[in-house]
């Protein structure tokens, strides 16, 4: 593989800051084949996704969410790791990066063997009760959608996917969706993932302050930063004067302050890079 300029220069910026904290988005995952929500002017490319208050108040949004749901993890779980997260993963085997927080709720830094991975807004491959807060693996809820809706294995094709696990399906499928309930209280199931408009968890978040205090500097892979989420540790790092790295395609919300910007696919820089780095040593 030729190593570019680019690979060059951000191997340079990873070995001079060991204590690296990486944050990841969804063009992280892209090659493998899970669409992202953003274009790159960081504009929705599709409507907005499901909002937290409405799955909590309006049973025919939760109904909508699991019908699309259905279809959109099955695409998801059976998504590979790209060469973006196996680099990943080689860099910090090799002592790079060994902090990973991941905007991503598909799971595959871990699947491609990161250590360690710190989910900030949860994973698709769990499911929660709202009353009980009992976790129950995905797979099995998507088997007690199958047997309570069967006719949800009669569409002629696949739906198209889109980001985060979800699918585009006609409303009328929807609404005849039986739901199941917790098995455990009889309560309201959720995906155990942060909705747009939820809260992730305040623990979570002094957590990640912490790592960003300590850290010597913080890369971007993949994200736009367009959620306050994610956002406020790369500001918080900026208060703090630390070096900001971003891989993107594409505007960020922090593009005004940033030490350096690689506007071009996570996957190819990333594997040039990680080549250089561990081949070094």
């Amino acid at each position: 593989m030729a190593l570019s300029k680019d690979s060059l220069t951000l191997a340079d910026f990873i070995r001079a800051n060991p204590k690296l904290l990486i944050i990841s988005g969804a063009g992280c995952s892209q090659d493998s084949g899970i669409p992202t929500y953003r274009d790159k002017q960081g504009n929705w490319l599709r409507n907005d996704p499901i909002q937290h208050k409405d799955y909590l108040s309006d049973p025919f949004m939760r109904q909508r969410y699991w019908a699309r749901s259905y279809y959109g993890w099955q695409q998801i779980a059976q998504a590979k790791p790209n060469r973006a997260h196996q680099s990943l993963a080689t860099l910090q085997q090799h002592g790079f990066g060994t902090r990973l927080v991941t905007q991503n709720v598909d799971g595959l830094h871990q699947l491609a063997g990161h250590k360690d991975v710190i989910d900030l807004h949860g994973r698709l491959s769990e499911v929660v009760c709202l009353d009980c807060s009992e976790i129950t693996d995905r797979n099995k809820h998507q088997q007690r959608l199958n047997e309570e809706n069967p006719s949800l294995n009669k569409l002629r094709s696949q739906p198209e996917l889109r980001p985060d696990g979800d699918a585009e399906v006609d409303n009328s499928i929807a609404s005849t969706l039986n739901l199941p309930r917790c098995l455990n209280c009889d309560g309201v199931l959720k995906p155990n993932v942060v909705f747009y408009g939820g809260s992730v968890d305040r623990g979570l978040v002094q957590k990640i302050y912490q790592m960003t205090q300590a850290a010597d500097a913080i890369l971007i892979v993949g994200s736009s930063l367009m959620v306050f989420s994610s956002f406020r540790f790369v500001k918080r790092a900026r208060e703090l004067q630390k070096p900001i790295v971003v891989i993107n395609e594409g505007v960020t919300r922090a593009d005004e302050f940033l030490t350096m910007k690689f506007e071009q696919p996570c996957q190819e820089l990333l594997t040039a890079t990680t080549k250089l780095l561990t081949e070094q040593l």
